[in-house]
Protein backbone atom coordinates (compact mmCIF):
# COMPACT_ATOMS: atom_id res chain seq x y z
CA UNK A 1 0.00 0.00 0.00
CA UNK A 2 2.97 2.30 0.62
CA UNK A 3 3.61 2.29 -3.15
CA UNK A 4 0.43 4.32 -3.61
CA UNK A 5 0.91 6.76 -0.72
CA UNK A 6 4.62 7.68 -0.98
CA UNK A 7 5.81 10.69 -2.98
CA UNK A 8 8.15 8.59 -5.12
CA UNK A 9 5.78 7.98 -8.01
CA UNK A 10 4.81 11.65 -8.20
CA UNK A 11 8.47 12.65 -8.48
CA UNK A 12 9.14 9.79 -10.91
CA UNK A 13 6.35 10.86 -13.29
CA UNK A 14 7.33 14.54 -13.08
CA UNK A 15 11.01 13.76 -13.67
CA UNK A 16 10.33 11.39 -16.56
CA UNK A 17 8.10 13.98 -18.23
CA UNK A 18 10.65 16.78 -17.98
CA UNK A 19 13.55 14.55 -19.04
CA UNK A 20 11.57 13.48 -22.13
CA UNK A 21 10.85 17.09 -23.13
CA UNK A 22 14.44 18.26 -22.68
CA UNK A 23 15.72 15.14 -24.46
CA UNK A 24 13.63 16.18 -27.49
CA UNK A 25 15.13 19.68 -27.28
CA UNK A 26 18.70 18.31 -27.14
CA UNK A 27 18.00 15.95 -30.03
CA UNK A 28 16.68 18.87 -32.08
CA UNK A 29 19.76 20.96 -31.29
CA UNK A 30 22.21 18.14 -32.11
CA UNK A 31 20.56 17.27 -35.41
CA UNK A 32 20.39 20.94 -36.40
CA UNK A 33 24.16 21.33 -35.93
CA UNK A 34 25.14 18.11 -37.66
CA UNK A 35 26.28 18.62 -41.25
CA UNK A 36 26.47 15.87 -43.81
CA UNK A 37 29.54 15.90 -46.11
CA UNK A 38 28.74 17.74 -49.31
CA UNK A 39 28.65 15.83 -52.58
CA UNK A 40 28.75 17.13 -56.10
CA UNK A 41 25.19 15.96 -56.77
CA UNK A 42 23.92 17.36 -53.42
CA UNK A 43 22.87 13.93 -52.12
CA UNK A 44 23.76 12.05 -48.94
CA UNK A 45 24.88 9.04 -50.89
CA UNK A 46 21.97 6.92 -49.66
CA UNK A 47 20.15 5.07 -52.45
CA UNK A 48 17.02 2.90 -52.16
CA UNK A 49 15.36 0.80 -54.79
CA UNK A 50 18.24 1.45 -57.19
CA UNK A 51 17.30 5.03 -58.07
CA UNK A 52 15.68 6.63 -55.02
CA UNK A 53 18.27 9.02 -53.54
CA UNK A 54 18.22 11.21 -50.41
CA UNK A 55 18.94 14.86 -51.02
CA UNK A 56 21.30 16.67 -48.67
CA UNK A 57 19.00 19.65 -48.06
CA UNK A 58 18.70 21.35 -44.68
CA UNK A 59 15.49 20.91 -42.70
CA UNK A 60 13.09 23.81 -43.39
CA UNK A 61 13.25 26.47 -40.70
CA UNK A 62 9.47 26.51 -40.28
CA UNK A 63 9.66 22.80 -39.52
CA UNK A 64 12.35 23.40 -36.91
CA UNK A 65 10.33 26.17 -35.30
CA UNK A 66 7.32 23.86 -35.06
CA UNK A 67 9.39 21.55 -32.86
CA UNK A 68 10.54 24.49 -30.74
CA UNK A 69 6.99 25.83 -30.37
CA UNK A 70 5.76 22.35 -29.40
CA UNK A 71 8.38 22.09 -26.66
CA UNK A 72 7.63 25.59 -25.35
CA UNK A 73 3.91 24.83 -25.41
CA UNK A 74 4.47 21.60 -23.46
CA UNK A 75 6.42 23.46 -20.75
CA UNK A 76 3.79 26.21 -20.49
CA UNK A 77 1.03 23.61 -20.36
CA UNK A 78 2.74 21.78 -17.50
CA UNK A 79 3.03 25.05 -15.58
CA UNK A 80 -0.66 25.90 -16.06
CA UNK A 81 -2.26 22.44 -15.85
CA UNK A 82 -1.67 19.25 -13.84
CA UNK A 83 0.82 16.95 -15.50
CA UNK A 84 3.83 16.78 -13.22
CA UNK A 85 2.90 14.17 -10.63
CA UNK A 86 0.85 15.74 -7.83
CA UNK A 87 1.51 19.33 -8.99
CA UNK A 88 -1.96 20.85 -9.52
CA UNK A 89 -0.98 23.58 -11.99
CA UNK A 90 -1.24 27.34 -11.61
CA UNK A 91 -4.79 27.47 -12.98
CA UNK A 92 -6.07 24.91 -10.49
CA UNK A 93 -7.91 22.99 -13.23
CA UNK A 94 -8.86 19.35 -12.67
CA UNK A 95 -11.19 16.81 -14.16
CA UNK A 96 -12.91 16.57 -10.77
CA UNK A 97 -13.66 20.29 -10.70
CA UNK A 98 -15.06 20.06 -14.22
CA UNK A 99 -17.17 17.07 -13.21
CA UNK A 100 -18.46 18.87 -10.11
CA UNK A 101 -19.27 21.94 -12.18
CA UNK A 102 -21.19 19.87 -14.72
CA UNK A 103 -23.05 17.99 -11.97
CA UNK A 104 -23.99 21.21 -10.17
CA UNK A 105 -25.27 22.69 -13.43
CA UNK A 106 -27.30 19.56 -14.13
CA UNK A 107 -28.80 19.64 -10.62
CA UNK A 108 -29.66 23.33 -11.04
CA UNK A 109 -31.35 22.58 -14.37
CA UNK A 110 -33.33 19.74 -12.78
CA UNK A 111 -34.48 21.67 -9.72
CA UNK A 112 -37.61 23.11 -11.40
CA UNK A 113 -38.66 19.59 -12.43
CA UNK A 114 -38.25 18.20 -8.90
CA UNK A 115 -39.67 21.26 -7.15
CA UNK A 116 -43.29 20.14 -7.40
CA UNK A 117 -42.51 16.75 -5.82
CA UNK A 118 -41.03 18.10 -2.56
CA UNK A 119 -44.39 18.63 -0.87
CA UNK A 120 -45.93 15.33 -1.98
CA UNK A 121 -46.47 12.46 0.45
CA UNK A 122 -46.04 8.76 -0.30
CA UNK A 123 -49.46 8.24 -1.83
CA UNK A 124 -49.18 11.32 -4.05
CA UNK A 125 -45.74 10.35 -5.31
CA UNK A 126 -46.96 6.81 -6.01
CA UNK A 127 -49.93 8.14 -7.95
CA UNK A 128 -48.00 10.70 -10.02
CA UNK A 129 -46.90 9.21 -13.40
CA UNK A 130 -44.03 11.65 -13.87
CA UNK A 131 -42.68 11.02 -10.37
CA UNK A 132 -42.90 7.28 -10.94
CA UNK A 133 -41.11 7.49 -14.30
CA UNK A 134 -38.31 9.61 -12.85
CA UNK A 135 -38.10 7.38 -9.76
CA UNK A 136 -37.84 4.28 -11.92
CA UNK A 137 -34.94 5.76 -13.93
CA UNK A 138 -33.17 6.76 -10.71
CA UNK A 139 -33.70 3.25 -9.39
CA UNK A 140 -32.32 1.63 -12.53
CA UNK A 141 -29.22 3.83 -12.48
CA UNK A 142 -28.45 3.61 -8.76
CA UNK A 143 -30.19 0.63 -7.13
CA UNK A 144 -30.89 -2.12 -9.65
CA UNK A 145 -27.26 -3.30 -9.69
CA UNK A 146 -27.82 -4.86 -6.25
CA UNK A 147 -31.59 -5.09 -5.82
CA UNK A 148 -32.35 -6.18 -9.39
CA UNK A 149 -34.33 -4.46 -12.11
CA UNK A 150 -37.54 -5.80 -10.55
CA UNK A 151 -36.40 -4.70 -7.05
CA UNK A 152 -36.91 -8.22 -5.69
CA UNK A 153 -33.28 -8.55 -4.64
CA UNK A 154 -31.35 -11.76 -4.23
CA UNK A 155 -29.38 -13.53 -1.53
CA UNK A 156 -27.82 -10.83 0.64
CA UNK A 157 -29.74 -8.03 -1.12
CA UNK A 158 -33.19 -7.19 0.31
CA UNK A 159 -36.41 -7.51 -1.67
CA UNK A 160 -37.84 -3.99 -1.95
CA UNK A 161 -41.14 -5.14 -3.42
CA UNK A 162 -42.45 -6.71 -0.20
CA UNK A 163 -43.48 -5.16 3.11
CA UNK A 164 -40.59 -6.59 5.12
CA UNK A 165 -38.40 -3.65 6.17
CA UNK A 166 -35.27 -3.88 8.29
CA UNK A 167 -35.12 -0.15 9.12
CA UNK A 168 -38.64 1.03 8.38
CA UNK A 169 -40.72 1.38 5.24
CA UNK A 170 -42.07 4.93 5.50
CA UNK A 171 -41.07 7.53 2.92
CA UNK A 172 -38.77 9.29 5.40
CA UNK A 173 -37.08 6.05 6.51
CA UNK A 174 -36.50 4.89 2.94
CA UNK A 175 -35.08 8.32 2.07
CA UNK A 176 -32.82 8.13 5.12
CA UNK A 177 -31.56 4.71 4.05
CA UNK A 178 -30.86 5.91 0.51
CA UNK A 179 -29.15 9.08 1.69
CA UNK A 180 -27.02 7.75 4.56
CA UNK A 181 -26.71 4.07 3.71
CA UNK A 182 -26.95 1.27 6.26
CA UNK A 183 -24.56 -1.10 7.97
CA UNK A 184 -26.18 -4.27 9.27
CA UNK A 185 -24.06 -6.35 11.61
CA UNK A 186 -24.92 -9.51 13.48
CA UNK A 187 -22.05 -10.66 15.69
CA UNK A 188 -21.11 -14.35 15.96
CA UNK A 189 -23.40 -15.73 18.68
CA UNK A 190 -22.38 -19.39 18.84
CA UNK A 191 -20.47 -18.98 22.10
CA UNK A 192 -23.33 -17.03 23.69
CA UNK A 193 -25.90 -19.66 22.70
CA UNK A 194 -23.82 -22.57 24.01
CA UNK A 195 -22.67 -25.88 22.59
CA UNK A 196 -23.03 -26.82 18.89
CA UNK A 197 -26.15 -28.83 19.72
CA UNK A 198 -27.64 -25.75 21.39
CA UNK A 199 -27.02 -23.79 18.21
CA UNK A 200 -28.82 -26.45 16.17
CA UNK A 201 -31.70 -26.36 18.64
CA UNK A 202 -32.00 -22.58 18.30
CA UNK A 203 -31.99 -22.94 14.53
CA UNK A 204 -34.98 -25.28 14.74
CA UNK A 205 -36.73 -22.89 17.12
CA UNK A 206 -36.26 -20.10 14.53
CA UNK A 207 -37.68 -22.41 11.87
CA UNK A 208 -40.69 -22.98 14.12
CA UNK A 209 -41.18 -19.26 14.60
CA UNK A 210 -41.47 -18.80 10.84
CA UNK A 211 -43.79 -21.79 10.36
CA UNK A 212 -41.24 -23.91 8.51
CA UNK A 213 -40.64 -27.66 8.87
CA UNK A 214 -38.57 -28.31 11.99
CA UNK A 215 -37.70 -30.87 14.67
CA UNK A 216 -40.24 -30.12 17.40
CA UNK A 217 -38.06 -31.56 20.18
CA UNK A 218 -35.03 -29.51 19.12
CA UNK A 219 -37.21 -26.42 18.74
CA UNK A 220 -38.53 -26.80 22.29
CA UNK A 221 -35.01 -27.22 23.63
CA UNK A 222 -33.84 -24.20 21.63
CA UNK A 223 -36.55 -21.91 22.99
CA UNK A 224 -34.70 -21.37 26.27
CA UNK A 225 -31.45 -20.64 24.42
CA UNK A 226 -33.13 -18.07 22.20
CA UNK A 227 -32.68 -15.55 25.01
CA UNK A 228 -29.23 -14.76 23.61
CA UNK A 229 -30.94 -13.64 20.39
CA UNK A 230 -33.87 -11.85 22.00
CA UNK A 231 -31.80 -8.77 22.85
CA UNK A 232 -31.96 -7.74 19.20
CA UNK A 233 -34.73 -9.84 17.65
CA UNK A 234 -37.11 -9.56 20.60
CA UNK A 235 -38.61 -12.25 22.82
CA UNK A 236 -41.24 -12.96 20.16
CA UNK A 237 -38.62 -12.94 17.34
CA UNK A 238 -40.37 -10.13 15.47
CA UNK A 239 -37.19 -8.07 15.18
CA UNK A 240 -36.39 -4.46 15.96
CA UNK A 241 -36.35 -1.79 13.23
CA UNK A 242 -34.39 0.58 15.47
CA UNK A 243 -31.50 -1.89 15.32
CA UNK A 244 -32.15 -3.26 11.85
CA UNK A 245 -32.73 -6.69 13.42
CA UNK A 246 -34.82 -8.87 11.06
CA UNK A 247 -38.22 -10.31 11.85
CA UNK A 248 -37.64 -14.07 12.28
CA UNK A 249 -41.33 -14.98 12.13
CA UNK A 250 -42.25 -13.89 8.58
CA UNK A 251 -40.54 -16.61 6.51
CA UNK A 252 -38.43 -14.06 4.60
CA UNK A 253 -34.78 -15.10 4.47
CA UNK A 254 -32.16 -12.59 3.34
CA UNK A 255 -29.08 -14.82 3.66
CA UNK A 256 -30.46 -18.31 3.14
CA UNK A 257 -33.04 -20.70 4.59
CA UNK A 258 -32.86 -23.94 6.50
CA UNK A 259 -30.90 -25.36 9.43
CA UNK A 260 -27.42 -25.12 7.81
CA UNK A 261 -27.91 -21.47 6.84
CA UNK A 262 -29.24 -20.48 10.27
CA UNK A 263 -26.50 -22.40 12.12
CA UNK A 264 -23.88 -20.69 9.94
CA UNK A 265 -25.41 -17.29 10.66
CA UNK A 266 -25.42 -17.90 14.43
CA UNK A 267 -21.84 -19.17 14.48
CA UNK A 268 -20.24 -16.77 12.02
CA UNK A 269 -22.42 -13.68 12.12
CA UNK A 270 -22.88 -11.41 9.13
CA UNK A 271 -22.08 -7.84 8.11
CA UNK A 272 -23.93 -6.21 5.24
CA UNK A 273 -23.53 -2.69 3.99
CA UNK A 274 -25.56 -0.47 1.71
CA UNK A 275 -23.53 2.52 0.49
CA UNK A 276 -24.78 6.06 1.07
CA UNK A 277 -26.12 7.91 -1.97
CA UNK A 278 -26.45 11.34 -0.38
CA UNK A 279 -23.48 12.71 -2.30
CA UNK A 280 -24.61 11.21 -5.61
CA UNK A 281 -28.21 12.38 -5.52
CA UNK A 282 -29.89 15.60 -4.41
CA UNK A 283 -32.45 15.61 -1.61
CA UNK A 284 -35.23 16.06 -4.17
CA UNK A 285 -34.00 13.09 -6.22
CA UNK A 286 -33.76 10.93 -3.10
CA UNK A 287 -37.34 11.83 -2.17
CA UNK A 288 -38.66 10.88 -5.61
CA UNK A 289 -36.62 7.66 -5.55
CA UNK A 290 -37.92 6.84 -2.05
CA UNK A 291 -41.46 7.43 -3.28
CA UNK A 292 -40.90 4.99 -6.12
CA UNK A 293 -39.45 2.34 -3.79
CA UNK A 294 -42.36 2.85 -1.37
CA UNK A 295 -44.83 2.34 -4.22
CA UNK A 296 -43.31 -1.04 -5.10
CA UNK A 297 -44.72 -2.62 -1.93
CA UNK A 298 -47.86 -0.48 -1.65
CA UNK A 299 -49.45 -0.67 -5.06
CA UNK A 300 -53.13 -1.47 -5.14
CA UNK A 301 -53.57 -5.20 -5.57
CA UNK A 302 -49.82 -5.76 -5.32
CA UNK A 303 -48.20 -8.55 -3.35
CA UNK A 304 -44.83 -8.84 -1.68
Amino acid sequence: MSDFTSNFWSLFVAGLTLVSIFACLILLWVTARKKMPARADNTTGHVWDEDLTEMNNPMPRWWMWLFVITIVFALLYLVAYPGLGTYAGELGWSTKSEYDKAMNKAKADLEPIYARFTAMNEQELAADPQAQNIGERLFMNNCSQCHGSDARGSKGFPNLADKDWLHGGTLDKIAETVSKGRVGAMPPMGAAVGAPEDVRNVAHYVLRLSGNPHDSLRAELGKSKFGACAACHGIDGKGNMALGAPNLTDDIWLHGWGEPAIVSMINQGKTNQMPAHGERLSDAQIRVLAGYVWSLSNRAGGSR
